[in-house]
């Protein structure tokens, strides 16, 4: 690794986080480190190179002020990588933690390869994901419920209970806007909503009313697809609905990254 991405990923991480360059020196220098705070804010800016031992140590020095925050990124070290990466495998192999250093047709590139990893698309249905789908059209009591791939044009579902048509053109789902989403994406009423009232599936089959999605993480954490509830009467949404898709969400995407054979379990109580 040449320092580039440290650097990306050190900026992108204190913009996110409200901490500056003088709080990581001052950490950095705790650890042992020997340049200035004016050389590590130059190297930051790009104009200065450091040794590999000094790039490590204050990358070790921003994660640990990291620790304390709700922020996921992580800076990585060149000991992360693997011998002989070249800086765009560097980049790949931060996977969607470094979301920001790809632009938006590489991400979709790198969602699309996640996808491909895990074997899912056009597979047949398995009951370890028939399991949450159950699940959550029971809690919801909802018309159906689905487990969606979504590739490059179309919502593969994984697994489906309720009318809700195979292979629909991925940009009319709703699925398609939640995949672009940090969390879930809730709609009481569809017709109310400016983004979706004149939706095909809205004013037509299945006349969708309420909607409620969760993106599913894949390998390298791209979102591969989502987990939905979806009904022809509008409704509320509690915090307890929120906690319970997000609990449901997680173990799906526990079966997205694990062997088949790997045991399913049922969603924990709040």
């Amino acid at each position: 690794m040449n320092g580039r991405v440290q650097i990306k990923m050190t900026m992108f991480a204190l913009s996110e986080t409200g901490l500056s360059i003088e709080d990581v020196w001052v950490r950095y220098y705790g650890l042992g480190g020997a340049i200035s705070a004016f050389e590590v804010q130059a190297y930051l800016a790009g104009l200065l190179s450091l040794p590999a031992y000094e790039r490590n140590l204050l990358a070790e020095a921003t994660n640990e002020l990291l620790e304390l925050s709700p922020v996921r990124v992580r800076v990585p070290t060149d000991a992360e990588d693997e011998p002989g990466l070249s800086g765009e495998d560097s980049r790949r192999a931060l996977g969607a933690m470094g979301a920001f250093l790809f632009s938006a047709e590489e991400q979709e590139t790198e969602r699309l390869a996640a996808l491909d990893r895990t074997q899912l698309l056009d597979s047949q249905p398995e009951a370890r994901f028939d399991r949450y789908t159950e699940q959550a059209k029971e809690y919801f009591d909802v018309s159906s419920s689905i487990i969606a791939l979504l590739d490059d044009r179309r919502m593969f579902l994984k697994s489906v209970i309720g009318p809700i048509e195979q292979d629909l053109p991925r940009e009319i789902t709703f699925c398609h806007a939640t995949i672009r989403n940090a969390g879930p994406l809730i709609i009481r009423d569809a017709l109310e909503d400016e983004r979706f009232g004149t939706n095909p599936l809205v004013v037509g089959e299945p006349f969708i009313r309420f909607y409620a999605g969760y993106p599913l993480r894949g390998p390298g954490g791209w979102t591969v697809g989502t987990l939905c509830v979806i009904d022809q009467e509008p409704r509320g949404f509690s915090a307890a609905d929120g906690r319970f898709l997000r609990k449901l969400a997680g173990l799906v995407e526990d079966e997205i990254n694990a062997e088949p054979s790997s045991p399913s379990r049922d969603v924990p109580e709040d």
